[in-house]
């Protein structure tokens, strides 16, 4: 019984990890298809700095879906240091992109307040 349930654990954990690479295709797709329509409407700069925003939106959302099937890919098999290695450096680098596209977006690090204009 516990057997079975691992297996389909394991089999959630990959389909998991498909959606969340479709995610991140899909995203940069859409991204770029508004970048292309954009770019006539609202200009290069304009059409540039949403085409950033929406790729770095899809990003963050794949890589959260890409921490959620590593927890239940680790959980599931008898976990190694290399397997919570790789699940920390994820989160790492999830992190540091979310702090990223913060800045990009808002202008300011998540801690530090907004600037009045």
């Amino acid at each position: 019984m516990i057997q079975q349930i691992l297996g389909y654990l394991e089999l959630a954990g990959g389909a998991i990890s498909l959606v969340a690479v479709a995610v991140i295709v899909g995203g940069f797709l859409l991204a770029a298809g508004r970048l292309f329509a954009d770019d006539r409407k609202l200009g290069p700069q304009t059409a540039f700095t949403r085409f950033k925003v929406g790729l770095g939106r899809s990003l963050l959302l794949g890589l959260d879906l890409l921490v959620v099937a590593d927890v239940v890919e680790t959980i599931t098999v008898t976990p190694t240091f290399a397997s919570l290695s790789a699940l920390g450096i994820l989160v790492i680098i999830r992190t540091a992109v979310n702090w990223t596209l913060t800045l990009e977006v808002k202008g300011h690090w998540p801690w530090q307040p907004a600037e009045e204009d």
